[in-house]
This record gives C-alpha cells, structure tokens and sequence, in this order.
C-alpha cells in the first residue's frame, strides 16, 4: 500500500447512505416506469398494450448490446483521479433524468396514433437503452471499488437495498394520490396531466441523488492492468462468463424476482382501481411495504453473516411463494386485508433485496476466482441485461395479460371475468415465480456461505502475492 492509498478516507456509514442515494436515484425513474408506464401509455395515450409489451421485448433486445458494450467500455476505462466509475454518474445524470421526464407528455394525448406509437418508441429507448444502461451499469459495478470487504459489500447491498424501498414508498405513495382522480359516479380515472407533473418532479430529485452519491462515496480498490481484460478478447470474456455457473443461475433468480414483483406492482394498478375500486390501501400498502423493509435491513447483516446469503434468499423467497399462493385460494374481497396480506408475503423476497447486491459482487469475485480476471463492468452488465430483460417480461406480460383476459383500456367499468383475471394474475403468477426463484438459489447456485468466505480468502493471498493466475 503506498502512502497515497493510506491516506484515503476509511469506508463507513458516507460511503453507504452516497451508495444508497444512488439506487434511489435510478428508482425515480425505473419504478416509476415499471409502476405506471404501461398505465400511462394505454390510459392517457391509448396505445394497445399488446404494442407497448412488444415494443418492451425489442428494447430488451436492444440492451443485449448496449449494456454488455458499456461493461466492456468501464472495464477498458483508466482510473482518473474521481475513480473509474464515479465518473459516470456525475455525466450522464442530466440525460437519464430528461429522458424519464420525456416520456410522460400528457399533451400528446391528442396527437394521431402513429405519432403517439414512434414518439413512445424514441423516447423509451433512448432513456432505457441508453442513458440509463450508461449509468446504471457504472453505478452497480463501483461497490466492488468502494471496498473490497465482503462485510462493507453486504453493508453496501443493505443501504442500496433502502434506497429501494425509500424510493418505492415516496412513488407508491405519492404518484397514486396524484395522478389518480374519480369521477362522479365513484370510478377511479387518471388524471393525464398530473402524470406529466410528477414526472419531472421525479428526474430533478433523480439528478440531487445521483450527486449525492458521487460526492459521498470514494472509490478505494484500484484494478491493476493484470487483474482487468484489457489484453483478453471481447469473445474470450463472454465465453468465461457464460460459463460463470454463479452468474448464470443468478440471473435466472434475478429474472424471477424482478418478473414477479414487477408484474404485481404494475398489476396492482389495475386491480385496486377496478377490482377493489379503491386505489388508497395501494398507497398505504407502499408504506408497510417500506416499513417491513427498513425492520429486515436492520437484520439481513447479522443474519447472513451467520446462515449465508444465498441461503437466507432461499427460505425468504419460498416464503413469499406460499403467502402468494394463500392470497389466491382465499379469493380476498377486502383491499384492507389484501393489503396487509400481500405485505407479510413480500417479507421473504425483501430479505434477497436486501442482499442481491452483494451476491453479484460474490459473483464478480468467483469469476476473478476461476479466470484470474478482474471484471466488474462486464460481469455486472449482463446481470442488469438479466434485469431488465425481466422488467421487459415484466412489461410485456401484464400488457399480454391484460389482453387475454379482455380488459377495455377506455372502459369505465370492466366485467366480473375480467376482474377476476386481474386478482389471478396479481397472486398465482408471482407465486409460482416467488418458487422458482427459490429452487433456483437452492440447486443451481453454488455461492454458499463456505465458498464466498474460502473465494474472498483466496483474492487476498492472490493480490497480497502479486498472483493473478488461474485457480479452480
């Protein structure tokens, strides 16, 4: 360690609420979108959403290129004296943050229909594919850099974990009260301008978190030439990380989960305002959600420093599928009840948010591990693509959804089949999903508590050594 590296500040509770600041920054605008785009695109715009679902897939496809290129263009950049990742943030901010505003422009509602469909495209693609890839990417990849101590990870992984549910709590809260109204005879109707309103709300808060973090937290592990890709080939790197048995299966679970909850939070929408025609416990619910959460980030530390991550994710999201699937059977007719019931059962799966960060910081360590490369960019980038390629399913299977079951997008009113489908889709699917993912953590990834902890001893004797050969 030279005499520049023993100056820098230690790692403490800056470096985790800077962090935190970040994930609330992206959720200004990422839940928001996976919350009520697909509202805003067929209430107020009218655009089918069989389209909208579609149009989902194809900037998923989009990603598979983009994410992965800005991987490999933050593991080529050189340190400059903010860090290697810092940077980023402080850049591209303002673009992601414009871009979310963007999207939600009431005032189009009366444009013709093909004007609506490409302005919907453009805009959604430039602030999904692009902008957002160009910081979201560098955002994940930097908690490896802040520390190298899994414990101040697993501290980092908390605080994101926070900022998510803070920033889910302050959308779920506000935006229903907002940009929801009713009419005269008591129906739930949207209220077009407001989403325009506080969609530029959410972006100017977006663009203060993302320089909070920026200013908060220092970067502190340094990759050296040898440890990073630079001299392997594009090819040769995603041939090792497909191979990343770790990597592979926690995208699956990470498909899993953001399916799930994605989906609910976007069916939701639908069913407080046309099965239970009430949309206020949905407010209500976001403020148990957060409650629950900020409880289970007080002890998701303790807990898996002594059982482990993988095997703490394991039993909390096989929990969540039988609450889930409870919620179905009952057939609950009280959005009070509902609430509180759909509250307790995403409990579980708050334990691996809480935690999912660090995973993938296991994982980046694993493929250090086994390659005798350091590729945090890269590694990290195909896991956002696994992201948001289940935001897109997300997406496109509430769009699909609602089209099966024959929901009336300019209807006031829908039929009984009709909101009985919404209350099928919004239990029974994510409960299945909360299982798979829990059979997928349990039989196909291998980070268990022994290995994170025999990996990390072994990078410090590589790196102590000055060895970055190849080791199984």
């Amino acid at each position: 360690m030279n005499e520049t590296q023993k100056s820098v500040r230690p790692f403490g509770l800056r470096d985790k609420i800077g962090y935190m600041f970040g994930d609330f920054g992206n959720d200004f605008t990422f839940i928001f979108a996976s919350s009520f785009l697909m509202v805003f695109y067929t209430k107020v715009l009218g655009i089918d959403s069989k389209l909208v679902g579609i149009m989902f897939v194809i900037a998923r496809l989009l990603d598979a290129f983009t994410d992965v290129g800005m991987g490999r263009i933050v593991d080529k950049c050189k340190p400059r004296s903010d860090g290697k990742f810092r940077p980023w943030i402080r850049r591209m901010c303002g673009p992601v943050a414009i871009f979310s505003f963007l999207m939600y422009q009431s005032s189009l509602a009366g444009a013709s229909m093909n004007v609506k469909i490409v302005y919907m495209f453009v805009t959604y693609l430039l602030w999904g594919s692009i902008f957002y890839t160009s910081i979201n990417i560098p955002y994940g990849s930097m908690a490896s850099a802040i520390s190298g101590e899994p414990s101040d990870r697993t501290g980092l992984s908390t605080f994101r974990g926070i900022g998510a549910s803070l920033a889910g709590l302050f959308i779920g809260v506000g935006a229903p009260l907002v940009i929801y109204t009713k009419d005269e005879a008591g129906n739930q109707i949207v209220n077009a301008p407001a989403f325009t309103l506080i969609a530029g709300v959410f972006s100017v808060l977006a663009i203060i978190c993302y320089l909070l973090c920026y200013y908060m937290t220092l970067e502190r592990v340094h990759i050296s030439a040898s440890q990073s890709g630079e001299s392997v080939t594009f090819a040769q790197t995603m041939k090792a990380t497909f191979t990343n048995r770790a990597l592979l299966a926690i995208i699956g679970a990470a498909i899993g989960l953001l399916l799930s909850q994605l989906l609910v939070q976007s069916m939701n929408n639908y069913l407080y305002a046309d099965y239970f025609n009430d949309i206020r416990p949905l407010a209500i619910s976001s403020v148990i959600n957060t409650g629950f959460a900020l409880v289970i980030a007080g002890i998701t530390s303790p807990l898996s420093k002594k059982y482990g991550k993988k095997e703490l994710a394991v039993v909390g999201t096989f929990f969540s599928g039988i609450l889930y699937f409870i919620l179905y059977f009952l057939k609950i007719q009280n959005p009070w009840v509902f609430v509180i019931l759909s509250s307790i059962g995403f409990i579980g799966v708050n334990f691996f948010n809480m935690i999912i960060w660090a995973n993938i910081t296991d994982v980046i360590d694993y493929q250090e591990v086994v390659t005798g490369k350091r590729e945090d960019g890269i590694v990290y980038s195909v896991y956002s693509f696994a992201r948001k390629v289940g935001q897109a399913l997300a997406g496109g299977t509430a769009g699909w959804a609602l089209a099966a079951i024959g929901y009336q997008e300019t209807a006031t009113v829908q039929t009984k089949q009709v909101v009985q489908g919404l209350y099928l889709v919004d239990t029974l699917i994510p409960a299945i999903l909360f299982f798979l993912v829990a059979m997928i953590l349990a039989f196909f990834y291998p980070l268990t508590k022994k290995m994170v902890e025999e990996n990390t001893q072994i990078l410090k004797e590589r790196h102590n050594g000055g060895n970055h050969g190849v080791s199984n």
